[in-house]
């Protein structure tokens, strides 16, 4: 005698077999159609940014002149530029840069979204005037800077002979101070309008009912700024100021068109030192761990910006 089960469910519903998935149905899924849609961008990532970096490496462990075989030497590249004067000079150079740069980005970004959030004409028009540093290529405004700062032509110094300083005027960019400071003042002059208008879409997204009753307890314009403004702006000063500093540290166009590093290495960058280097003298090892060397000192920095807005948070 043959005994037939049949499977029985929870409840007296008799249960169905499962039915294979098919093809549609999984693709259907979450976690696959997620995966599946960043499939090309991450391909694309690891073609440009993976295999240049990837063979950054290999190259910094390698002796390897211009059009020429490399020949392996391990960390030798990276033991000269600790015993070579000039890249403690390009490291102190990149730090002081980032450093004044974006703190004069911080502070005058929120000066100037502080003023753009204020009713006033032709507010609209305003707006969009301040995004032309930021949307004009860098390239482009840093020649008409260039133009503006020549000691033949200098637009600056005829302003300033025209209300009384000596002939012939400071050569912006042949002094070693002039020349940082002048590339300071182009960056964040380049970079002031990407602080304004993030940091203005963060001030009109404040409840006014908080200003309403600050101002009815009493409370001043500093202190509205102060108790109200500055702990809801925090975060977002934070996330730009990182992207700031990401920027600000690689920077590379702005200070290679005005000075090329010059005068003295005083404005040399890791950025525009690592291609004096590989593509100039035609050390690609030696250029190529300079460029690596940036990474550290960068990763140090983000790690710090990040901590303190995890404890601000």
């Amino acid at each position: 005698m043959t005994i037939r089960s049949e499977p029985i469910a929870i409840g007296g519903a008799r249960a169905r077999p499962r039915r294979p998935l098919s093809l549609p149905m999984w693709l259907d899924r979450e976690s696959v159609f997620s995966w599946l849609m960043m499939a090309l961008p991450l391909l694309f990532l690891a073609a440009l940014v993976g295999y240049p970096f990837f063979y950054g490496i290999l190259l910094s462990l390698e002796n390897r002149p211009v059009a020429q075989p490399g020949t392996f030497i391990g960390l030798q590249n990276f033991v000269t530029n600790f015993h070579d004067p000039v890249f403690w000079r390009v490291a102190f150079n990149t730090f002081v840069y980032t450093g004044a740069a974006t703190l004069l980005k911080m502070v005058g970004g929120l000066c100037l979204a502080l003023a753009m959030n204020q009713h006033f004409r032709m507010k609209n028009l305003v707006r969009a005037l301040l995004l032309l540093p930021f949307i004009v290529p860098t390239v482009l405004s840093t020649v008409a800077w260039l133009w503006m700062l020549d000691p033949a032509f200098s637009v600056v110094n005829r302003l300033l002979i025209g209300l009384g300083m000596p002939k012939p005027g400071p050569s912006w960019l042949g002094n070693p101070v002039l020349a940082m400071l002048s590339i300071i003042a182009i960056n964040t002059w380049r970079g002031l309008p990407f602080y304004g208008i993030t940091l203005l879409a963060g001030l009109q997204t404040v409840p006014p009912e908080l200003y309403e009753a600050a101002t009815i307890d009493g409370a001043s314009g500093w202190q509205r700024f102060r108790f109200v403004t500055l702990p809801l702006l925090k975060p977002i000063i934070l996330i730009v100021t990182l992207f700031s500093v990401i920027f600000t540290f690689a920077d590379f166009q702005l200070v290679y068109v005005l000075t090329h590093g010059g005068p003295q290495n005083a404005t040399h960058l890791f950025a525009t030192y690592a291609f004096d280097i590989g593509m100039g003298a035609g050390q690609l090892g030696l250029g190529a761990s300079v460029a690596l060397m940036m990474l550290p000192a960068l990763a140090l920095l983000i790690v710090a910006l990040t901590l303190y807005m995890r404890r601000s948070a």
